[in-house]
């Protein structure tokens, strides 16, 4: 049965004459600017139904990608994308009816969670829509991997040339592309701008780098997360960022290093109908990112304890070890 939400996005998009994808990214687009926008105007008292606004934006934006997390089996991602529209209307509600019964503490964590979401997500769409930036990101990503594994040694292997997967089905080089560079004006598959990779002797992996195996979401996480701590020094602002995106670019080569040796080494394993791949690329370097990310806050919070309270008081008081929680309004947060 086809997802409701999904299946009337996509008959409005139709209706207009533009692409499922075009639609959902013009989504996005909206909720990042009405959290943007409350978030530097987090003072005036008109803030609430925008920022309450752009969380269902963003959250709709967010758990439209489910269907495709669905089809290629990520169950860790399926999980986090179909809970942001719930998440989104939670917080729509927090910040239009409870604001005001808040404790001091918590609505200016609110108002930094506005601002970590807003910086993570446009820079991250900023690169996405810029095909040179795009393509510079996949271009290191795949590099750094070949490198790391021709340096331990792990086999010798070449990249190939930039593709395009095409929205309507296919795969053509860059060179044969006829959309702007500067900007992405048309939708294009799932796998967008990539690079395939061989063996040194022309033997394909069939292994290819997107985007998305750049860690560019998991930097801009934490981006978002410093940038929006308003009260803290750049000073020690830059310190966290020079700490988290290197180490975050590093393990994310091992990462994507150890994906490829154990699918080009491992090609007849399988676990309950997964291959290598999807259970290295699904579970297992999931897994470990997560752990990772989690080390990472924990050391950066030395640094810049004032991005372990804001987290904190966005939780609920018994996650957070308070005494005396209550059923006042403000137990929620």
């Amino acid at each position: 049965m086809e997802e409701p939400i999904g299946a009337a996005l996509a008959a409005i998009a139709e209706a207009i004459g533009t692409s499922d994808e075009s639609l959902r990214l013009l989504i996005g687009i909206v909720g990042m600017g009405l959290l943007a926008t409350s978030f530097t105007k987090s003072n005036e008292d008109w803030v609430g139904p925008i920022a309450g606004s752009g969380w269902v934006f963003l959250g709709l934006f967010i758990y439209l990608l489910s269907e495709y997390y669905v089809k290629i089996g990520d169950p860790l991602l399926v999980i986090m994308t179909a809970g942001a529209l719930p998440g989104g209307i939670f917080l729509a509600w927090l910040e239009i009816s409870r604001i005001n019964l808040l404790k001091e503490d918590t609505r200016q964590s609110l108002i930094w969670l506005r601002g970590m979401v807003a910086w993570s997500m446009i820079p991250y769409h900023v690169v996405y829509c810029i095909p040179y930036l795009n393509i510079a990101f996949v271009m290191l990503t795949a590099h750094s991997a070949e490198w790391m594994l021709e340096f331990v040694g792990l086999g010798s292997y070449t990249m190939g040339e930039v593709m395009v997967d095409l929205h309507d089905g296919g795969e053509i080089p860059l060179s044969d592309w006829e959309g702007s560079m500067l900007l992405l004006t048309q939708p294009l598959g799932d796998g967008g701008f990539f690079i395939p990779m061989y063996h040194s002797t022309g033997e394909e992996v069939n292994i290819g780098f997107i985007l998305s195996c750049s860690g560019l979401q998991s930097m801009i996480i934490f981006v978002g997360a410093i940038v929006a701590l308003q009260n803290v020094s750049w000073n020690r602002r830059m310190r966290g960022l020079l700490i988290s995106i290197p180490t975050i670019h590093i393990l994310n080569t091992f990462r994507n290093a150890g994906i490829v040796w154990l699918t080009d080494s491992y090609r007849n394993w399988q676990f309950l109908g997964l291959d290598m791949f999807d259970f290295s690329h699904s579970y297992a370097a999931k897994a470990a990112s997560l752990f990772a990310m989690f080390l990472l806050a924990i050391a950066l919070f030395d640094l810049l304890p004032e991005l372990h309270r804001n987290i904190m008081q966005l939780l609920p008081k018994k996650l957070r070890g308070d005494s005396n929680s209550s059923t006042t309004p403000e137990s929620f947060v």
